[in-house]
Order: structure tokens, then C-alpha cells, then sequence
């Protein structure tokens, strides 16, 4: 499935100018997802990291793997619309700077499930040279289930 920024926003709840992908170009529901995001030399976060070399700060980085990888769970059938929480990253790498006019191509995969949690490896890329990386851990709290000793 492939999905244009309409459609994105009627899937999840990121709104510009937070919202971090332009377009999902080839999506899997429950396994993976591949999209971009168009670094534009207007974008708010370009006028204050930093003046004089304006580069994508690399927790937004982390964001945009984050936002491309929701798609994979929020694609899945009664999913849609759910909020996604970030619960815990790791093995982040930054590789080089993502400037205005940039691609920043975004390739995610599901790794496990387990009662409402979602572990991820994503990367991104720029001119097809790794830019960044990370693993982390998303959370659907509605499907938590509560521990009973609280």
C-alpha cells in the first residue's frame, strides 16, 4: 500500500509542523514501511538548529523513524487513529547531517509484538548513504494489558 500525506493524517494524529513524512511509498501492515519526508529550507526547526548551518536536529531524526514506523500498526485492520507512545530507544546513530533540500528516506521493520508493545529497526537514509539509525519500542497503551498487583 502506498500512502500520500492526506492519507497519513487520516491514519495518525502528528499534525505539521510536527508531522515528519511527506510519503509512505511502500507499506506492509504489521511487517514494515518505507516513506520520505522532503526537507524543505523553510521547515521551523532549520531557523534555530542551527543559524548559519541549518541541520535536521537528530532527535527529529529519531521522530521521523518513529511517525514512518507507526504506520506499520496503525495500517493494521481496527488500528487506525490509535496513539502510539515512544517507551524506550537505543542503538541510535547519527552519521551525517541532514540539511535543507535533503530526501530523507525512511525504511522501518517490525520486529516483535508482544501484548501491545512493538519493537522497531529503522533507518534513514539520504542520497542513499545511511544518515541514521535506532531501535526502539512503541507503545499502544489501550492494548497494555494492567499488571495485577496494581
Amino acid at each position: 500500500m502506498k500512502l500520500n500525506k492526506k492519507q497519513i493524517i487520516n491514519i495518525q494524529k502528528n499534525r505539521d509542523p510536527y508531522l515528519l513524512m511527506d510519503y509512505a511509498t511502500k507499506v506492509i501492515p504489521g511487517k514494515s514501511v518505507e516513506g520520505y519526508k522532503i526537507l524543505k529550507k523553510n521547515e521551523w526547526f532549520f531557523k534555530v538548529h542551527w543559524p548559519g548551518d541549518p541541520n535536521m536536529p537528530g532527535m527529529l531524526q529519531v521522530e521521523a523513524m518513529v511517525q514512518m514506523s507507526s504506520l506499520i500498526i496503525l495500517t493494521m485492520p481496527k488500528m487506525s487513529g490509535g496513539t502510539l507512545y515512544l517507551a524506550d530507544s537505543n542503538n541510535i546513530k547519527f552519521f551525517t547531517k541532514i540539511v535543507p533540500g535533503d530526501r530523507l528516506k525512511i525504511i522501518s521493520k517490525l520486529i516483535s509484538t508482544k501484548r501491545g508493545l512493538y519493537k522497531f529497526q529503522a533507518a534513514g537514509y539520504v542520497k542513499k548513504k545511511i544518515a541514521c539509525k535506532a531501535s526502539f519500542t512503541l507503545i499502544l497503551p489501550t492494548l497494555v494489558l494492567k499488571s495485577p498487583n496494581k
